[in-house]
């Protein structure tokens, strides 16, 4: 029997979800740099305040996978995010001390590693298994579409009003988000399928990293990512302060550049992602997605400033868009029946954010001691390990 699809009142919340959630995600992070670049802050100790914030989050990202599986109230694993991004945003105005910046960033990243796995269940919970690609790539054209306007939107009002106004953005943003996920009706979401069960005792958990162990092909996935996150990271923040540190740019309006560009031409690749993987596998998805770093690390090495952001942001755009599709897609697809989904993708977000967490503080030193030019290269370097471990152990993640 065939499912019917989801009715609109449960869709366009979704979608609209989707679309304001972007600050959850990404939220002051890409202004924080150049913000406290300003006011005096050096590479080094700006990578290690979001570095101790990426870290705290990682931390949670998997028991918070783990807490939303066995919820029964879905929404408010968003309605929390939201609450986050809105503590942060205030935080950073009321106070630029380190430590002020630095719970900032941990709010910021708790929003981060509960709202990915949240929505995914939800999407899950919404359209079932059969449904959740198509769903989940519209859904990331959302996302991906807010970003862009959000992005757009802050580099109008940090140029014309100064970076309260980006920061008082990013918490309408969240709030907005929290009233959206409010009106998806709580019924339309079965929580047996938002967590991929098939199982009867839904309390029977396993360890996450357990899970990781015992299914190669996401354990691959994890490591994969953690490295090219390791170099990915790192690269847009630098950039930005490269630029603005050599009297290229303005602040908000060239960070808002590289985030718009970034963020467009993700809106086409998730959709290009979803019709791909829906008549093969999502492998080599990933692996074309991982061979844009290596080569936005040699024009960072070349080009900065206005003349490299178009490419760099449209190379960024290609590969950060086509894993918003195939990593969701992956896990859905190799724990489709466990009843652990939303567990699994906390596992494989947590690893990966080891190597996101560190990132910003080897990338924020490296380029204090040795320049922004061959940082650029080695932060590169990460996506060719990348490609080799996805590589090297084909066999094992091609089947989903």
């Amino acid at each position: 029997m065939t499912s019917r699809p989801p009715s609109s009142s449960r869709i366009w919340p979704l979608f609209a979800l989707n679309f304001f959630m972007a600050d959850m995600q990404s939220g002051i992070g890409p202004f924080v740099g150049v913000f406290l670049q300003e006011r005096g802050w050096a590479t080094g100790l700006i990578g290690t305040a979001m570095t101790i914030g990426n870290v705290a989050g990682m931390l949670v990202t998997t028991p918070i996978g783990g807490f939303i599986d066995s919820s029964r109230n879905k929404r408010l694993w968003v309605v929390i995010p939201g609450v986050c991004v809105v503590l942060a945003s205030a935080i950073i105005l009321i106070s630029q001390n380190f430590w002020a910046v630095t719970f900032s960033q941990i709010a910021q990243s708790l929003a981060s590693a509960a709202i990915v796995p949240a929505v995914t269940g939800i999407t899950l919970g919404i359209a079932k298994q059969k449904g959740f690609n198509a769903l989940n790539g519209r859904n990331q054209a959302f996302n991906h579409a807010g970003n862009m306007v959000g992005a757009a939107l802050s580099g109008y009002l940090g140029y014309r009003f100064g970076y309260v106004a980006v920061f008082v953005l990013a918490a309408v943003f969240g709030a907005i988000a929290i009233a959206c996920v409010m009106m998806i009706p709580a019924k339309a979401i079965d929580d047996r399928a938002a967590r991929g069960s098939k199982e009867d005792d839904p309390n029977s958990a396993p360890d996450a990293f357990t899970m990781l162990l015992k299914h190669r092909a996401l354990l691959v996935l994890a490591l994969a990512l953690a490295l090219f996150h390791l170099g990915n990271a790192a690269i847009v923040p630098l950039y930005g302060l490269a630029a603005v540190a050599e009297g290229q740019a303005n602040g908000p309006s060239f960070v808002a550049t590289t985030v718009v560009i970034a963020q467009g031409v993700m809106v086409v690749t998730s959709l290009i992602a979803m019709k791909a993987a829906s008549k093969r596998n999502y492998w080599p998805i990933i692996l074309i997605s991982f061979m844009f770093l290596p080569i936005r690390g040699v024009l960072a090495f070349f080009v900065t400033g206005w003349w490299g952001v178009v490419p760099m942001q449209v190379l960024d755009g290609i590969g950060t868009g086509l894993q918003t599709v195939a990593v969701p897609g992956i896990v859905a697809r190799a724990l489709n029946g466990t009843g652990r989904i939303n567990l699994g993708q906390g596992a494989v977000i947590t690893v990966q954010g080891v190597g996101a967490s560190l990132s910003p503080a080897l990338g924020g030193w490296i380029a204090q001691w040795i320049g922004y030019g061959p940082t650029f290269l080695l932060l590169g370097g990460f996506g060719l390990a990348s490609m080799a471990l996805w590589l090297a152990f084909g066999a094992a993640v091609k089947k989903y």
